[in-house]
């Protein structure tokens, strides 16, 4: 098999052993860590660097400690690794001829500086993979398809005559200086052009670097293989989609080929009638990501049989060429991050549709996938509604129907295997290719490997396309998990797990992989925390592209004639807008409720931290009142419920999550207070509507400048500006 005899080494032999007190450190190390070394001693004076000479060391990196490792077992590889530092100080050939003439006695490193290395250059396989029908498949995969990728270089890139020059190449080859690694941990990001965003009312693209949107001809497949552009573009064909040079898909497609970091906010979902603009970009992201995966295969198998055909000279190719560099810690590339397992479900059943014929003879334990993920699609039980079936389900939205209709489970990690002629589905981690998995799903494979040591989430360490689908549903499950996953990628990984250390990019070897990582964000709205997140852990060198949105609001769906009675509080900072509110609300707002008669009044709170501490509040006053919340049991609600209706209780705590997960019709509602703004805009009318018509029926609703996005979606773009800009702090909508 190419890839194992690539592994022998006969002259790293001395290196391999010197190495087994290293290895890879036991503990993961985050990106940023700095690598300590010492320079290789030398005994002539023209080994010393001029960085050294002036007093300023630069510290190596490493992929120069690898290299000086491998260098102690040949003089000849000593020789190429000199060279390399002689070009990177920027000396001339003529330079490099002079010192070589000068002499070195020494082009090595002593036994006692490969014990520091701390890399174990062997062929061993991963102790959790499985062997026999594991390793025939993995035989299979490995063999290069040498016709089809030169269908490719002489039809798609035709242009070029050759691959080097698509995206993903440019993109992975790019080699950054000390001064980009220093403006991207810095994170600070500057838009610097826009343009209208097609097919999306009053939007527009912005972004950070170079212009996404070049100029194209179709006879390049638009960056794709061409295996991958002819299936789809037939599949296209069948639906009878309209022109696809102007299509969503193909449109879209195209930003995720730019390799940029991309958070578009506005997209309209499946569940809320937004199945054919969902079902586009999901077709547009999934063949980015099948391409990714196409590319990095064939660039494997393309370069493990130019190796087997040239064994001899394979080792100075590695070390000085560059052009067998192709591998990663780990082999998964791509994650989907997804909340629930029927939109999995969804996603692999059009990721196996849009994979060519030829490459899934077989998908193997599809079936076992279809019955946990659930055999059912969400959007039949709708379509397909009879008498019998129309029950406790159908008074609920139509939304909720086609969101929550399948298997709604919150729990899953899969690995997906491509192979030649076949799809593997619940793969090893370490075998597969794409990870499909919910952000609870990783959290507690993290927290298994911080128990046992025996664990470990290496196969996150080498993602270089991070896709979150449906991240508006997952900010109602819980954030701080996406924060928790991404920080725990492209870390350095606690063991080799078989990885070819010769044929590591360098990049990763140096700890930059996070700045090579594509993420895609996507959503039906913004918040805070989503916009941290792309800030914060998403420092693609490419760049970023983002999506602004003047918003309508959604006032006009309120049936009822209500006021409306916005009252806007101080704030000092973000971090003191929990206190503010709550002191707002305690001060100007209770002391009304307080003495009233009629009850009646419900509460709706976004976020179960402000549910707590209103009830607290609520408690250390007396008040009489009841709770309906996310964790409440389900035969608390119902006589929270009933309590409410008939006035035993006058207050009544709803929070967004409860109304998300079951969609309560409330009855008994005669005054509402919105202490703070619901993340979805649709629930604005929906909670208004829950008022029943009577004279004295009131609305108000608390907010501050902080609640800029929530407020945009639900009154206004242009509403919000005057609001926040006014120097009154009470606005009255009907």
């Amino acid at each position: 098999m190419a890839r194992k005899e690539s592994r022998k080494r006969p002259k790293a032999t001395k290196v391999a052993e010197n190495a087994k007190k290293g290895s890879f450190s036991a503990k993961r190390r985050r990106p940023d860590d700095k690598i300590i070394d010492v320079p290789m001693p030398t005994s002539s004076a023209s080994d010393v660097s001029e960085e050294e000479i002036g007093g300023v060391y630069r510290e190596p990196s490493m992929y120069d400690n690898l290299l000086k490792a491998l260098g102690s077992g040949s003089d000849k590889l000593a020789k190429l690794y000199m060279r390399r530092q002689r070009e990177q100080e920027g000396l001339s050939d003529e330079e490099e001829e002079e010192d070589e003439d000068g002499g070195s006695d020494s082009a090595g490193v002593s036994d006692k500086e490969d014990d520091r290395e701390g890399y174990e250059i062997t062929g061993t396989e991963p102790a959790n993979v499985d062997h026999g029908e594991e390793a025939a498949s993995e035989d299979e995969e490995e063999s290069y398809d040498g016709d089809d990728a030169d269908d490719d270089e002489h039809n798609c890139d035709s242009a070029n005559k050759t691959n080097d020059t698509s995206s993903f190449q440019l993109h992975l080859t790019h080699t950054l200086k000390s001064e980009e690694v220093d403006d991207l941990t810095k994170k600070k990001w500057k838009f610097k052009w826009e343009m209208p965003a097609t097919n999306i009312p009053v939007s527009k693209w912005v972004g950070t670097s170079e212009h996404f949107m070049k100029e194209v001809s179709s006879d390049l497949c638009y960056g794709l293989k061409e295996k991958l552009f002819k299936h789809w573009l037939n599949i296209f064909g069948t639906q009878g989609s309209g022109d696809f040079h102007s299509s969503k898909q193909r449109l879209f497609f195209s930003l995720c080929n730019s390799y940029q970091d991309i958070m578009h906010c506005n997209k309209k979902p499946f569940y809320l009638k937004g199945r054919e603009e969902d079902s586009s970009i999901m077709d547009a992201y999934i063949m980015h990501a099948l391409n990714h995966i196409y590319r990095t295969r064939d660039l494997v198998t393309k370069n493990d049989a130019k190796q087997k055909k040239n064994e001899d000279g394979k080792k100075e190719d590695i070390i000085y060429g560059g052009s067998f560099l192709d591998h990663g810690f780990t082999r998964a590339k791509v994650m989907f991050l997804l909340p629930l397992r029927s939109i999995a479900l969804r996603v692999v059943k059009r990721l196996i549709q849009l994979t060519p014929s030829s490459d899934k003879a077989n998908v193997e334990y599809f079936d076992r996938f279809s019955e946990e993920f659930g055999a059912e699609d969400a959007e039949d039980d709708v379509s397909n509604n009879d008498a019998s079936s129309k029950s406790q389900k159908s008074v609920k939205p139509t939304d909720f129907q086609l969101l929550f209709g399948g298997n709604h489970d919150d729990h899953f990690v899969v690995g997906i295997k491509f192979t030649k002629k076949s799809i593997k589905l619940y793969s090893d981690f370490y075998s597969s290719d794409i990870i499909v998995a919910s952000p609870l799903g990783l959290v507690t494979k993290i927290g298994e490997a911080e128990i046992d040591k025996d664990k470990d989430v290496d196969y996150l360490s080498s993602i270089e396309v991070l896709i979150v689908d449906h991240a508006d549903v997952i900010a109602m499950q819980n954030w701080s998990h996406v924060n928790t996953v991404v920080e725990q990628l492209n870390c350095t990984p606690s063991k080799q797990h078989g990885t070819d250390i010769m044929r590591i990019r360098p990049w990763y070897l140096d700890g930059q992989a996070r700045f090579y990582r594509q993420t895609i964000l996507l959503s039906s709205f913004l918040n805070p925390e989503m916009n941290a997140l792309f800030n914060r852990l998403c420092v693609n060198y490419e760049g970023k592209v983002k999506l602004l949105t003047e918003h309508k609001g959604v006032l006009p769906k309120v049936l009822l004639q209500v006021r409306q009675v916005y009252e806007q509080f101080d704030a000092p900072s973000i971090a003191e807008v929990d206190d503010a509110r709550l002191d707002y609300f305690t001060k100007r707002v209770f002391p009304k409720i307080k003495d009233s008669l009629e009850g009646g009044t419900m509460l709706f709170i976004s976020s179960y931290f402000e549910f707590v501490r209103i009830r607290n509040f609520l408690k250390s006053q007396n008040a009489s009142f009841c709770l309906l919340g996310e964790y409440t049991k389900p035969s608390d609600i119902s006589r929270a419920r009933v309590w409410f209706f008939e006035g035993k209780r006058k207050i009544m705590l709803y929070t967004e999550r409860a109304h998300f997960y079951h969609r309560y019709k409330i009855r008994g509602v005669q005054n509402l207070i919105v202490y703070s703004l619901p993340e979805r805009k649709e629930f604005y009318p929906e909670i208004i509507n829950m008022l029943e018509a009577s004279k004295n029926i009131a609305c108000s609703v608390l907010f501050s400048r902080f609640d800029h996005l929530r407020l945009e979606r639900i009154v206004g773009t242009h509403a919000t500006k005057r609001m926040l800009s006014s120097d009154k702090d009470m606005f009255v909508f009907c």
